[in-house]
């Protein structure tokens, strides 16, 4: 690290590393990333030199306080050493980018759009427990409960390399609430993540292919969409992909994030197109993510949720529901990893 970030400076250095501003701005993020990586390493390689010194003392003379000080440091310590090792297991192009997450029931009526409630409060409360921002660019609310769909902007480092883990199908089997009868219901899903991109990603769209539509917000009440902005909604016509942006305050704005989403999806479409090209050119099958089922959320009659790529899973499901992702999205980047490297 510290090598490749001698080598940036020294391009940053150079006369003329301003003539392609694009160019030099991602030389100076990547170059900012790569410190970050590199201040954290040597933090925590700082607190194990503490925390060696502290372990000597305690050998030494017991003292109850000073012991109740080390566990803490050292569970906090092996908290940010998990981080770590999962942030380098994020080597795909965009994975440092902000996300695009959109959540989109199945069939099933209240008992699925109730899912889908509980999928955008999951996630919501990752990002709050893990450092990131969300905005919600679309909400379109359920008949009675839950939502049609919703659209979120999760902004911080890292955030699409953690959230691609969930793009697939999410499958709920409980007793279900608006049963009268009190029987068991499976409700699904559809999660999809897509890297936000900036300008330096080239992707044409031509300003004849798109139709752009112009309705006034609605939301749960005021409690996602501020009901002032004019939303837009944006309609690709060689592809047929939509989009909406009803969060900010004018057109313009919810134009300029339709856009950055539509530009996501056409990306995304092209990335599929190309992996399913060599697929069939190495005559092997390949697992289309978004219609695969990826995890399963039992609440009766027993307690469990699995993911079926990685085999992890859990008893703790309520947890899980809180936002307590990470073990799962660290054992997909595992696998992932093993998948790359099968021997």
């Amino acid at each position: 690290m510290n090598e490749r970030i001698a080598e940036n400076e020294g391009r940053m250095a150079e006369p003329g590393f301003w003539d392609d501003q694009s160019t030099a701005q991602q030389v100076i993020d990547d170059n900012n990333a790569l410190k970050a990586k590199h201040d954290r390493f040597i933090a925590m390689a700082d607190a194990l030199a503490d925390l060696q010194v502290s372990f000597e003392l305690i050998q030494e003379e017991p003292d109850s306080e000073l012991e109740s000080e080390f566990v803490g440091d050292l569970e906090a310590l092996n908290e940010q050493l998990d981080q770590y090792q999962m942030q380098l297991l994020l080597n795909q192009p965009y994975d440092h980018n902000n996300a695009i997450l959109e959540i989109h029931p199945g069939a099933g009526g209240t008992e699925s759009q109730d899912w889908g409630s509980m999928l955008l409060r999951m996630y919501e409360r990752w990002a709050d427990q893990n450092g990131f921002s969300v905005e919600v660019a679309d909400y379109q609310a359920g008949d009675e409960a839950g939502i049609k769909s919703v659209t979120l902007l999760i902004t911080g480092e890292n955030a699409y390399g953690f959230l691609r883990s969930e793009r697939g199908v999410h499958r709920l089997v409980r007793i279900s609430p608006f049963d009268a009868a009190g029987r068991r219901h499976t409700s699904f899903a559809s999660v999809d993540v897509m890297p936000e991109l900036d300008n330096t990603i080239d992707i044409d769209i031509r300003p004849e292919d798109v139709k752009m539509d112009v309705f006034r917000s609605s939301g749960a009440g005021g409690q996602h969409i501020n009901k002032t902005s004019s939303a837009v909604r944006l309609t690709h016509i060689p592809t047929g992909i939509v989009v909406s942006s009803q969060a900010q305050r004018s057109q313009f704005q919810n134009r300029d994030t339709a856009m950055a989403m539509l530009k996501a999806k056409l990306y995304q479409r092209e990335q599929e197109a190309k992996a399913q090209e060599a697929a069939a050119i190495k005559g092997s099958q390949m697992d289309v993510a978004f219609g695969s089922q990826i995890r399963s959320y039992v609440f009766h009659p027993y307690t469990m949720v699995k993911d079926h790529r990685s085999n992890y899973e859990t008893g703790n499901g309520q947890a899980v529901m809180d936002g307590d992702l990470n073990p799962f999205i660290d054992a997909y980047l595992q696998w992932e990893l093993s998948q790359q490297n099968p021997q």
